[in-house]
């Protein structure tokens, strides 16, 4: 089946920035939607950005004009830039992946962390 693993997660100050990435195994990548969610400690899981088979974007209002997802299908592979980073930005950070355009799809990676603090 299809695997996912995330990498890029670390240790960042306030207005930092951090790139994330997702490599993906499997051949339905190039037709799938990638997201990517976070789970902060006693907080739901919360959609963060998905990028759709034709590259179309979706970010949650609270990561907007700081977050950019791209996706190179050459090397299966996704990325989050993390510009501006906040402390409420601290979370585990998962890839997920799917045929859906509004729910999750049923593969996920095993999550990294990112921690912003000063």
């Amino acid at each position: 089946q299809v695997q996912l693993v995330e990498s890029g997660g670390g240790f960042v100050q306030p207005g930092g920035s951090l790139r994330l990435s997702c490599a993906a195994s499997g051949s339905i990548f190039r037709i799938s939607t990638m997201a990517w969610y976070r789970q902060a400690p006693g907080k739901q899981r919360e959609l963060v950005a998905a990028i759709t088979s034709g590259a179309t974007t979706t970010y949650a209002d609270s990561v907007k004009g700081r977050f950019t997802l791209s996706r190179d299908n050459a090397k299966n592979t996704v990325y989050l830039q993390m510009n501006s980073l906040k402390t409420e930005d601290t979370a585990v950070y998962y890839c997920n992946s799917g045929r859906g355009t509004t729910s999750a799809g049923p593969y996920w990676g095993q999550g990294t962390q990112v921690t912003v603090s000063s």
